[in-house]
């Protein structure tokens, strides 16, 4: 038998070679034809509108030649944004409550902000009957846009903002159980009516206090005071099972090293468990208790609580701050403890943490978009309550709903007690400068009543003193006219 030769050999493994390097290219090619593929029907599905609807994309605007901006309404009806079409076909952006609803809604002129921004797409929308649309561009006449069904809630919206009255801060108002914003406040404001004439005086005024185009819900950062002793009281619970066993004398005052602390107002509490402390607000029984935590794991139950990270909001927001380090001083140990120090906060971060609680340990994403729908009413989309996580468990969230209880029950959120609904809920002072005698006063807690959805609220006025005396009441307003309808 003849053996094949050397060369034909050489040449039989030549091609095979080629053969491979080709089918190699081709799979190569093949699998990257694939991937862009199932990128760009990924992209369609999930991302395109969010790329569509960003304040950057300046083509937006070109959507406004051919659709007359649709309404943003309030979940019960009201018109909180429309635009008026003149007979010269001009158009005039309008706001019929004027301030009230200067933050949450936004404006349209001068950029954007708000749903006004986050919402724009929608608004700029036609699911108008395609015959009409079909006339109306025959007639060279604009369709007429989508309109936004919001999840905030008039009489709340209006109820807080009054309740706030000229006062500088920021109220919230959650549904716990499905994260609807049902009340944003913000003060000082802005008419959007008019911000377009003012403009220029309003980015004049660099004042920090008269930022009014800031929306310090979700963009002031505030010392939590002593609403922050919810998480220290989850730390502390975290660590000692026996927390019961938790005893303090409290004498006003506590001081270490070149530390001192002292209660509110130069309280003295006298013994306390951990219960009275926390029901109390006691400064010196908190600063103990700080002294004995293990910093490395009250910084990580701050990062699982969304500090230094993004909030799940459409709203412009700054990040929380926490800053605990194992070689952190006595006065920062115990300064954070009690909610000072470098601790920074926004309202909607701690009216989320509160909802959690409120929610046996379930955040759900805030959203303030309950659906579009076409200018007859006609549901375009619905946005449906979405699950964010557990922040902390089930067992948790009712030991801190106990606590906070019982800050209502004989404690600083007393105000609260025999209502017609049960809250709960935690008071802070917050010093924000050298000036000891101002703070801010914070509250933040919820409320329930048979038959009715549990709402919370967080309220913080700044250098508006205890938060006993300024917040509670101003949240007793919000949580009397929700359980009184």
């Amino acid at each position: 038998m003849k053996k094949p030769s050397t060369e034909r050999k050489s040449r039989t493994s030549t091609n095979r070679e080629k053969n491979r390097e080709f089918a190699i290219i081709t799979y190569l090619f093949v699998g990257m034809f694939m991937m862009m593929m199932g990128y760009f029907v990924w992209f369609q599905v999930f991302r395109s509108e969010d790329f569509i609807n960003s304040p950057y994309n300046a083509r937006q605007n070109t959507f406004s030649e051919h659709v007359v901006r649709g309404e943003i309404l309030s979940a019960d009806g009201k018109v909180l944004a429309q635009t008026l079409v003149g007979e010269d076909g001009s158009e005039t952006r309008q706001y019929p409550y004027g301030s009230m609803f200067a933050h949450a809604v936004g404006y349209d002129s001068n950029g954007k902000s708000g749903i006004e921004s986050f919402g724009n797409f929608s608004l700029l929308r036609s699911h108008a009957f395609a015959l009409e649309q079909v006339v109306n561009g025959i007639q060279n006449q604009k369709n007429p846009g989508d309109n936004i069904v919001t999840t905030l809630d008039y009489g709340l919206q209006e109820t807080a903002y009054q309740a706030l009255g000229s006062n500088r801060g920021a109220i919230v108002v959650l549904e716990p159980a499905t994260g609807k914003i049902l009340a944003m406040v913000s003060r000082p404001d802005f008419d959007p009516n008019t911000i377009e004439a003012e403009w220029d005086s309003i980015i004049a005024d660099t004042e920090d206090d008269n930022s009014v185009l800031v929306n310090r819900v979700t963009q002031g950062l505030y010392p939590p005071g002593s609403t922050f002793k919810i998480l220290t009281t989850l730390e502390y619970l975290r660590e000692h099972e026996n927390y019961q066993d938790y005893s303090y004398e409290c004498t006003g005052s506590i001081s270490m090293e070149n530390t001192e602390i002292h209660c509110y107002n130069h309280a003295v509490h006298g013994t306390e468990n951990l219960e009275t402390s926390f029901a109390k607000s006691c400064n010196t029984s908190y600063a103990n208790i700080g002294l004995g935590l293990d910093k490395k794991a009250f910084q990580q139950l701050c990062d699982s609580m969304l500090f230094q990270k993004n909030l799940p909001i459409s709203y412009p927001f700054n990040k929380s701050s926490f800053v605990l380090k194992e070689d952190s001083s006595t006065d920062e140990v115990t300064q954070t403890a009690i909610g000072q120090g470098k601790t920074l906060v926004t309202p909607i971060h701690m009216a989320m943490i509160t909802s959690a609680i409120a929610n046996q340990g379930i955040l759900m994403r805030p959203y303030v978009i309950d659906r579009t729908e076409n200018y007859k009413g006609i549901t375009v989309k619905e946005y449906k309550p979405s699950r964010y996580g557990a922040l902390i468990s089930e067992e948790e969230a009712a030991k801190l709903q106990e606590f906070m209880a019982l800050v209502v029950q004989e404690g600083t959120g007393s105000k609260l007690s025999g209502q017609s609904y049960q809250a709960a809920g935690k008071t802070g002072s917050a010093e924000f400068s050298s000036n000891k005698s101002e703070s801010h006063a914070w509250f933040t807690g919820y409320a329930s009543a048979e038959g009715k959805e549990t709402i919370a609220v967080t309220v913080i006025v700044e250098k508006g003193g205890a938060g006993s005396s300024t917040a509670v009441p101003i949240a007793k307003q919000v949580f009397d006219r929700y359980f009184s309808r």
